[in-house]
């Protein structure tokens, strides 16, 4: 295999590994180790990759219903998750590599740049001609190769993402977006315009990309213990409640959408009776970066659904809340 050991990005992160280098768990069970390793590993800046089976894994402020096609994911074996995090809803299998990125850093800001920067310098050290794009992507060209979430932890920052080497084209279309099948394969036609994979631009074979990456981001390995293991397991539990997969469909008397540009697709899911609001559901694929309820949603019950009475009540900024959001555009959200 060829030596990589002259590339060199800034600091660089330990590599957590597992006490065993062949085994591919269910992805609930790499969600549940980012988390644990923000709990409990006492580290500025930690890395892992992983590979999956045929996987869908939908935001964690997604309606399921919306952006997953169940019966074409039942059909062809393909398992379903949801992720504590933001943004939108990704296909994985075991053809391309997903990353997860835990660091000390709290300024949301700054931490997706730094990762999303450290990204796009590897890739170009390869060769590939990649850069930023919108809230979370990475381009070669105009064609996407990793998208990329992140959420925040008492004590840490976790960010997520793919990693496009290679993938099923058929199931990426199918599970993530209900589909005619007679439109399938002009959907992946569709799609594969505007998706890069790396297979297409560099000459290394998935495995020796892995090798390439570790060695680029990474100085020294942390091991997990099967005490860890057993550890995460049971953390993973949290992950496989239905309630937390399915989530509650919110009630409501009427759906308010739009997509605004920097923040993503909003639906706002109210409830009003006699024209006072008595509750409001988020969702869509937007950051999340403060407490929703606490902070937003719940100023909101007892009001009329009105611009001059929600003004009233709400912060002057909200974009601490939702990334980039501002007060106006989500007042107009709710009342036009």
């Amino acid at each position: 295999m060829q030596n990589f050991t002259s590339y060199y990005i800034g600091s660089k992160m330990k590599y957590i590994r597992l006490p065993w280098t062949d085994e591919v768990k269910r992805l609930s069970f790499y969600l549940a180790m980012e988390e644990y390793v923000a709990r409990h590993i006492d580290e500025s800046d930690c890395f892992f990759m992983w590979q999956v089976e045929p996987s869908v894994i939908f935001g964690r402020n997604q309606l399921m219903e919306s952006e997953v096609n169940m019966d074409f994911c039942q059909k062809h074996r393909i398992q379903i998750y949801r992720r504590k995090s933001g943004g939108g809803c990704v296909y994985a299998d075991k053809n391309n590599v997903m990353f997860s990125y835990i660091t000390i850093e709290r300024n949301v800001n700054f931490t997706f740049n730094r990762y999303i920067m450290m990204i796009i310098n590897m890739l170009r050290r390869l060769g590939v001609d990649a850069a930023a794009s919108g809230r979370n992507d990475v381009m070669v060209g105009d064609r996407k190769v990793s998208g990329n979430a992140f959420y925040l932890l008492p004590h840490r920052s976790v960010v997520h993402g793919t990693m496009l080497y290679d993938t099923n084209m058929l199931n990426m279309v199918g599970a993530i977006t209900p589909t005619d099948a007679k439109l399938l394969s002009k959907g992946v036609q569709s799609v594969r315009q505007r998706v890069a994979l790396l297979k297409d631009y560099i000459t290394l074979t998935l495995p020796e990309f892995k090798q390439f990456v570790y060695e680029t981001l990474c100085d020294g390995d942390i091991e997990l213990t099967p005490s860890d293991v057993d550890a995460i397991k049971e953390l993973e539990q949290q992950y496989l409640s239905p309630d937390f997969i399915y989530g509650n469909n919110p009630r409501c008397t009427m759906i308010k959408k739009r997509r605004i540009e920097g923040v993503g697709d909003l639906e706002a899911h109210i409830e009003l009776k006699n024209g006072i609001i008595r509750s409001v559901n988020l969702m869509g694929d937007y950051f999340l970066i403060g407490e929703q309820d606490s902070q937003l949603l719940d100023k909101l019950k007892g009001l009329p659904l009105e611009h001059g009475a929600i003004s009233r009540v709400l912060p002057d900024r909200i974009d601490d809340v939702i990334m980039n959001l501002y007060k106006e555009d989500f007042i107009d959200l709710l009342t036009e």
